[in-house]
């Protein structure tokens, strides 16, 4: 199974920049190798913002695209999540995540019923 460990999150002004990290370790299973950030704001549901495909192609909730661009490094051990543009929105816990296999190779946007492992979640808040 992998463990996962998020860093990089904090407070920033709205318009800043934030590059959250995940540390990827032990091996990965069919259930665990589809690598992915979710968010999670006050009175609202987990739900991804950033996905790796199999083929490499990144996938983006309507909210952050153009903005955040999700990225790994060549020995798959951390994942990032650069942030761009961040908005009052952008305020949440957010949480590294492996989920099943199959929702990287299809590319559909993973719930969070499908992860199978989480980090502890880092802290990132956004102020005006």
């Amino acid at each position: 199974q992998v463990q996962l460990a998020e860093s990089g999150g904090g407070s920033v002004q709205a318009g800043g920049s934030l590059r959250l990290s995940c540390s990827v370790s032990g091996n990965p299973t069919s259930s665990s190798s589809c690598l992915s950030w979710f968010r999670e704001s006050s009175g609202k549901e987990r739900e991804a913002v950033a996905a790796l495909a199999t083929d490499g192609d990144p996938t983006y909730a309507d909210s952050v695209k153009g903005r955040f661009t999700i990225s790994q490094d060549d020995a798959k051990k951390t994942l990032f999540l650069q942030m761009n543009d961040l908005n009052t929105d952008d305020t949440g816990f957010y949480y590294c995540a492996a989920a099943a296999s199959w929702y990287c190779r299809t590319g559909r946007r993973i719930p969070a019923r499908g992860v199978s492992v989480w980090g502890q979640g880092t802290q990132v808040s956004v102020s005006s």
